[in-house]
């Protein structure tokens, strides 16, 4: 197999004299017998340092591939146009044959579309600005699009425009000049479907999940009520499952971020801050000032020393990811948690005053503010990782004889999916559904709205009855009206602008 000239690697960059330092990954090349640092990569790296985690890892990810690409086959292209054509290709398809044989030693498999396009994204990105800052060819130019590819590429645009929160303000003419440019190598449309309505935790077993999966024993011996249960997970699944939160963004819970509800002290009040710009609590003054430290990100340098849990890299325990959700409150920065129904949020303020119990008897050291933590004695008080609540989730669900994996719905995640799904069947209009799940795009709850199959199937045997009984379903084509009209609107705009 071929042997790579490239290996991963985790930086820490300073760019002034100061401590502070930007943490991404990067490669390290061979370069002539020379083990370098790919600077071109790492400069592109440092310029957009405020991407995702996942957006960086995806980047090193696909230049690794191109480099493993160049090395198999450097003997088998003439131009930047034909190599790229080719490498695309067997990003989609692998490079395996029917015999499992592969010359080129690389034996790529096959990759979704989904996850091609996501890398191929990242490396027009850079090939991009690679051609701006230093004149390298560019890998994948843009070209003029013909009358077929323009018609999609408005299409696109306009279905974009329609279903951002500032598409109102968005400019028709550049739309339709952005629609006469497509790359070179375009990517595949990946196959429309829907997400599927078998994604939600199985709510008739919600309650045996909670107190028969996460219930402790001990081998001949009885524990008492507190040590009974793991209320840390309990907790953490009532917030998924009651609270509709994402997994990674339980993890930004802090202790003083759960209180009772004034006008009902049973209730539980849960807010979730902006890891680095929410409110800090009013507890600690920075020492040179002494003034009270109004962010987070502040309040866990100078107290303890820490980042917020996504600043961290993805491969560090204390790693915790945040999705940019819809916040509730823009001075303050956090989201509410709205509890589906009420009475989680009864539930939840008794399990968390035994969790805090539990806390207390173990003597966990004050080493962070967030929630949940480790209770293992080898790192007793550290942040929990997030494996470890998901092999805890795991095990507690095949306790009760249930089998983990996303179509089933036990996977930690679809407790979200739970909770979107009693928000659809409680007939929830879509502008509040959007403000309870967080959702930026009210479009974005459709994955956890969709019908179910037995929904549709309920639908349309409904719909067969009545056929039976007389009645017609109307249906009617509108497409090509649909095309006319927009035609029609863009040379009118057109028109105006000129």
């Amino acid at each position: 197999m071929n042997s790579t000239k490239h290996v991963q690697v985790a930086t820490k960059t300073y760019r002034d004299n100061s401590a502070k330092s930007i943490d991404l990954p990067t490669l390290l090349i061979d370069y002539e017998g020379e083990v370098k640092l790919l600077e071109q990569l790492h400069e592109y790296q440092l310029k957009y340092r405020n991407k995702s985690r996942s957006w960086h890892n995806k980047l090193v990810q696909v230049v690794g591939l191109l480099l493993d690409y160049m090395e198999a086959n450097h003997d088998n292209y003439t131009s930047a146009k034909e190599f790229f054509e080719t490498f695309t290709e067997a990003l989609y398809s692998g490079t395996i044959n029917e015999e499992g044989i592969d010359p080129s030693g690389l034996y790529w498999i096959p990759r979704s579309t989904e996850t091609a396009n996501m890398l191929l994204s990242a490396l027009n990105g850079f090939s991009d600005w690679m051609h701006k800052e230093y004149g390298a060819v560019q890998l994948n130019p843009w070209r003029e699009a013909t009358s077929y590819e323009q018609r999609f590429m408005w299409m696109a645009q306009i279905n974009k425009s329609h279903h951002s929160f500032l598409g109102h303000l968005d400019d028709v003419y550049e739309m339709t000049e952005t629609a006469k440019q497509v790359r070179n190598v375009m990517s595949r449309r990946k196959p429309y479907s829907a997400h599927g309505g078998t994604k939600a935790f199985p709510e008739e077993q919600i309650h045996n999940l909670l107190w028969d999966g996460f219930k402790i024993t001990r081998k001949n011996k009885e524990l008492d009520f507190l040590d009974r249960y793991n209320w840390r997970d309990i907790a953490i699944t009532i917030l998924m499952h009651g609270g509709g939160l994402r997994h990674s963004e339980v993890f930004h819970l802090w202790v003083h971020d759960v209180y009772a509800d004034p006008e009902d002290p049973e209730l539980a009040v849960v807010r979730i801050y902006h890891p680095s710009e929410g409110k800090a609590p009013d507890d600690f003054k920075n020492p040179t000032n002494g003034k009270y430290v109004s962010n987070r990100e502040a309040y866990l340098l100078l107290k303890y020393g820490l980042l917020p849990r996504n600043r961290y890299a993805g491969n560090d325990k204390r790693f915790a990811g945040w999705k940019e959700p819809r916040l509730d409150n823009d001075e303050d920065k956090y989201m509410h948690v709205y509890w589906l129904s009420k009475e989680w949020g009864y539930i939840f303020m008794y399990v968390w005053k035994m969790y805090m119990a539990q806390r207390l008897r173990e003597g966990i050291p004050d080493m962070h503010p967030f929630a949940f933590v480790n209770h293992h004695h080898k790192y007793k008080g550290e942040m929990m990782p997030l494996r470890t609540q998901r092999e805890s989730h795991r095990k507690a669900v095949e306790k009760i004889g249930l089998v983990v994996s996303k179509s089933n719905g036990t996977t930690e995640h679809g407790h979200r999916h739970a909770y979107g799904q009693r928000l659809k069947d409680a007939g929830i209009e879509d502008r509040i559904k959007q403000v309870a799940m967080h959702h930026k795009s009210i479009e974005s709850q459709k994955v956890y709205t969709e019908p179910t199959v037995s929904d549709v199937t309920s639908s349309l045997n409904n719909a067969t009855d009545s056929l039976e009984k007389g009645l017609k379903l109307p249906v009617k084509p509108e497409i090509d009206a649909w095309f006319n009209e927009e035609k029609q609107f863009q040379k009118r705009y057109i028109m105006r602008r000129k």
